[in-house]
């Protein structure tokens, strides 16, 4: 199998493309491959590109540059699974490459004359001194000029939230945090934390009291920390904040991305002597914090063992007696789970049965159990014979659909498992529930979900929205969803919370249908859900034999069962963009975004996605949204760095992201348009709820599709890399792929070898307790 040679490689298949394209055919599994030096101009390919390149010797027409074609663009498909792949030298036009010629290249002629070039140099110097002048004029950033502890604490706590360094889990020792921030979009990494615990405080209705703030932001001083915290701090600790925090140092914790190092500081400037490691005080926030850390890597509970040895670690010198503080005062719960549920009792009475001991927070314990207890009632509450609408819905369904349906005609809760292509059967099975005149409605993770279920018109919507009552049949006179069926696609992006909201809003007597694609990431919050009901086996699970089509459905169905397989893509579906480091990675994946897949698989930048493994680093997200929007819409960026036009991420929640674009900026704040809903984000929350979404992370992505995606590869990602991931990533793509390749062996390793990292959940426990098996 082989695949495209690369983006406009054949004039005769794109009309458009450059006659002086070169590129390179391989394979995703063949060995090493390494393209030679090239030296392309606009009416051919020579060899010795780099001595060519020594001596000057390249020219570039006009007609070229002001079409905005890469003359020297090359492009190798070669491989995925290959030995190091080596990117050819190359010169391009219209993206920037260095090389002879680009100063010519951004006056748009070959060459040009003195007087000329000095007319150039001063409209530049004119337009720098402009963009001086708007951003002097435009807001000085919260916390510029703050320094020493103070600064230090701020910046650590924005590079959490910004995603720049993921929050520390239980399992590892803090490390330095970064001093420079590049950019003025800071975006918080998705966190289960609730509501009042983050920065969104400044959106929710009363809010603290401007006196409570301030007397907040003078304990802050004191202790010198960062002042702008005082609006996160009234809202988490509640009413007495300025007291409570002065009385215990350490409740500092609770705002989303203080670290243990930086709250001992704070508390040593408050408390003087009074201050000790072995303070009550400390061992029981320290306990809550390394608990809301486990939530954020997706526990929703964490064995005790793991728990004390965190707590070692962060200097606590009595761990278990921290954690029964931390139980005695309630800011946390404890479990006894037998590992074995399924086993007699132990006839012998001092023979002891085999538990694990768990610690939890309260509210993460109380959602599983509230969800097992829901999914019971469920389960429960159907009558033994199906009423005639159900057997109407099922006849009139036809292939996987007709099964699919016969299962939830006798059952409370049905699991359906598929990729993309398997959406059309709990579609199928919407509508003919609806024909007989059931109450159904369907339910995704994402406005585009909604997009992607043919025949659901006025009757889908995303989970938030049917939970806030945006969308939806209403409530019943118990407070009830309306519904006989409820159809949730995306089911693997619920987290433990929004799964139990969902389960508790249904009446006795209605159908639940979990369907998604088990191959993807976990959700963004605490708990795996999805992949928890399948492991427990407590209802029937139908399996879609609906495979997705074409090439990428073929690479993507083969990442899944671990082998990263070579595809035919004759339609340029699949082309590898092979990169030597991350500052090339950059450059090609807005070389690709702006001009190759327009022009050669013609796929708009604005409907093109682009996915990284991470925010921080020199091809994350923020790296690649700046080089995208300087490309794509420069501006100044004077309202936090977002100008009318810029394509954003919106978080409304944590662990949610919206897509959307920036409209326009006034008092009320930054105005936004998120799948043709207008939104508007009050300046105060700008900077924690809105970022440049050019680029994504791949659990930011989860949920939609794009016609093009381009899934950047940097060398420094190979850790983050995982079969789950590379799966989400690549299946993004509805018409063409491109990845920007530069991780070598990682890629195949990581796709065969590496699987997600276990999450520590209750649910399984709590479901075969209370749910008898299914056959």
């Amino acid at each position: 199998m082989s695949t495209e040679p690369g983006l406009g490689a054949e004039p005769e298949a794109d009309e458009g493309t450059t006659a002086g394209e070169t590129t390179e055919t391989g394979n995703l599994t063949a060995g090493s491959a390494t393209s030679p030096d090239t030296h392309t101009t606009g009416s051919g390919t020579t060899g010795s590109g780099s001595e060519n390149r020594a001596e000057g010797t390249a020219q570039v027409s006009e007609a070229e540059a002001d079409e905005g074609t890469t003359a020297g663009e090359t492009t190798e498909t070669g491989n995925l699974t290959a030995g190091p792949a080596t990117s050819p030298d190359t010169h391009t036009t219209g993206s920037g490459t260095t090389g002879s010629g680009s100063e010519n290249r951004a006056e748009g002629t070959a060459q040009v004359s003195e007087a000329a070039a000095e007319l150039a140099a001063q409209r530049v110097e004119r337009e720098r001194i402009a963009r001086r002048k708007a951003e002097k004029a435009g807001p000085v950033e919260s916390g510029a000029r703050l320094s020493g502890k103070a600064a230090d604490l701020l910046a650590a706590i924005r590079a959490v939230e910004s995603g720049e360094k993921p929050a520390a889990t239980v399992f590892a020792a803090p490390e330095p945090e970064p001093r420079r921030r590049p950019e003025p979009e800071a975006v918080r990494r998705p966190q289960p934390a609730p509501a009042p615990a983050v920065p969104a405080v400044a959106a929710m209705t009363g809010g603290p009291a401007a006196e409570a703030v301030a007397a907040v932001r003078g304990v802050l001083a004191d202790g010198g920390a960062p002042e702008s915290l005082a609006l996160q701090v009234a809202a988490v600790l509640g009413e007495g904040a300025d007291t409570l925090l002065r009385e215990d140092p350490w409740q500092l914790l609770r705002v989303a991305g203080v670290r243990p190092d930086q709250a001992d500081g704070f508390a040593r400037a408050l408390l003087g002597g009074q201050c000790a490691p072995d303070d009550e005080r400390r061992g029981r926030a320290v306990t809550g914090w390394l608990l809301e850390q486990a939530a954020v890597a997706g526990h929703t509970a964490l064995e005790m063992p793991a728990l004390t040895a965190a707590l070692a670690q962060r200097a606590v010198p009595d761990p278990e007696a921290a954690v029964q503080s931390a139980l005695a005062e309630g800011e946390a719960l404890v479990f006894q789970d037998a590992l074995d549920p399924g086993a007699p009792e132990p006839e012998d009475d001092e023979e002891e049965r085999p538990v694990r001991i768990l610690a939890a927070l309260e509210r993460y314990a109380l959602a599983e159990e509230s969800l097992a207890d829901g999914l019971a009632r469920l389960v429960g509450s159907l009558a033994k014979d199906a009423p005639e609408p159900w057997e109407a819905a099922a006849a009139a369904a036809s292939g996987g659909a007709a099964e699919l349906a016969r299962a939830v005609a006798g059952h409370g809760l049905v699991l359906h498992t598929g990729g993309e292509a398997a959406r059309a059967e709990p579609a199928a099975l919407l509508t003919a529930a609806r024909a007989a005149g059931l109450r159904a409605f369907a339910a995704t993770h994402t406005p585009d979900g909604g997009r992607r279920l043919t025949g659901a018109e006025g009757a889908v919507g995303t989970v938030a929205d049917l939970l806030s009552g945006a969308v939806g049949p209403g409530r019943d006179a118990d407070g009830a969803l309306d519904l006989d069926l409820l159809i949730v696609l995306d089911a693997p992006q619920l987290d433990v919370e929004g799964a139990a909201m969902l389960v508790e809003a249904l009446p006795d007597g209605a159908r639940l249908v979990l369907s998604g694609d088990p191959a993807v990431l976990w959700s963004a919050g605490p708990g795996r859900v999805f992949a928890d009901l399948l492991a427990a086996r407590v209802c029937p699970q139908i399996a879609s034999r609906t495979p997705d089509p074409g090439p990428l459905g073929e690479l993507v169905s083969g990442i899944g069962v671990g082998e990263l397989t070579q595809v035919e893509a004759p339609g340029k579906e699949v082309v590898i963009v092979p990169v030597r480091d991350a500052g090339e990675a950059v450059h090609r994946t807005v070389q690709l975004v702006a001009d190759s897949v327009p022009r050669a698989i013609g796929v708009p930048a604005e409907q093109t996605v682009v996915i990284t493994p991470g925010h921080g680093g020199a091809a994350g997200t923020r790296a690649l949204n700046a080089a995208l929007k300087e490309r794509l819409n420069p501006g100044p960026g004077r309202f936090g760095g977002f100008d009318p036009g810029d394509r954003i991420a919106y978080s409304p929640v944590p662990g949610r992201t919206v897509p959307g674009q920036v409209v326009k900026a006034d008092a009320d704040g930054l105005h936004l348009s998120c799948a043709g809903t207008p939104v508007v984000v009050p300046k105060e929350r700008v900077e924690q709820a809105v970022r440049h979404g050019w680029a994504l992370t791949a659990h930011q992505a989860a949920g939609g599709r794009w016609p093009a995606a381009v899934v950047v590869l940097p060398g420094d990602a190979v850790q983050s890399l995982s079969r789950p991931w590379v799966y989400t990533a690549f299946s993004r793509a509805e018409r063409h792929l491109s990845v920007v390749h530069g991780v070598e062996q990682a890629l195949p390793k990581a796709v065969a070898e590496t699987l997600p990292k276990p999450r520590t959940t209750r649910l399984p426990l709590l479901l075969r307790t209370q749910v008898p098996a299914a056959n």
